[in-house]
């Protein structure tokens, strides 16, 4: 019967296109108090073939170091949705981030991201981004942190081809509540505005429900909301993801 849960769960595996990817750390940087080195790979993958072949595939990888000042942070995710010999989503990212504590309020934290997606017209977005973050409050169950980064970009749409070269404001509120050790969620919003056209801005949202089944497998449903005032051509303003699957922390 566990079996064919856990296989239900990854045949449900679902999502649909988004402008950007959000990239949320707060997942698993907040619940790890250790230092060292902690991780976890994650993977789903469906196949339907009736009147059409459906393809969707989906890799996550977060590999952590900490020490008693320092964490640096490697996020990678692919992402494919492909049907009837067309895709639907294909979104791929790299997310490397380190901070260091300057007091037992205030971290300062610098990032660096590459990424692409075809279907929402970014053949590149690079992002380089530096600034402090809070630790705003903090209990046993609970914790809350906010961040106010700015971040250059540089982004290379497909059609038309065209190359912008901008610096945004990054700004985040992050939460998480853990009531045991089995269920926690996590939601983090980010608002990124032009800082030369403040009419020019980004809002994204995620929150992330996850539920331990063993030791080292938990059971994981994401929700990714995106809106952009200004997106690339030919593509919406609100994109939205809903993702089920699982996790393998090591």
């Amino acid at each position: 019967m566990f079996r064919l849960i856990i296989y239900f769960l990854f045949i449900l595996a679902s999502s649909a296109s988004q402008a950007q990817l959000i990239v949320n750390v707060e997942n698993s940087r907040i619940q790890s108090d250790t230092t060292g080195w902690k991780g976890n790979l994650g993977t789903a993958f469906a196949f339907t073939k009736n009147v059409q072949e459906v393809l969707n595939i989906n890799a996550t990888m977060h590999l952590q170091y900490k020490t008693e000042k320092d964490l640096y942070l490697l996020l990678a995710n692919y992402n494919l949705l492909k049907g009837n010999n067309q895709a639907l989503s294909n979104n791929m990212f790299y997310h490397l981030r380190y901070n260091r504590e300057l007091s037992k309020v205030v971290r300062w934290e610098v990032f660096t991201q590459w990424q692409e997606n075809s279907i929402t017209n970014i053949g590149l977005r690079a992002l380089l981004g530096a600034g402090p973050r809070f630790k705003v409050y903090e209990a046993k169950r609970s914790r809350l942190y906010a961040g106010v980064l700015v971040m250059y970009e540089h982004e290379k749409d497909i059609k038309p081809t065209v190359t912008y070269n901008d610096i945004r404001s990054d700004n985040y509120v992050s939460f998480t509540y853990k009531p045991n050790d089995i269920f926690d969620i996590t939601g983090t919003t980010f608002y990124q505005p032009l800082f030369r056209l403040f009419k020019d801005y980004r809002i994204l949202n995620q929150i992330s429900v996850n539920i331990k089944a063993t030791k080292r497998f938990s059971i994981t449903t994401y929700w990714d909301f995106s809106y952009d005032s200004y997106p690339a051509l030919g593509t919406p303003t609100v994109n939205y993801t809903v993702t089920n699957g699982f996790t393998y922390t090591f």
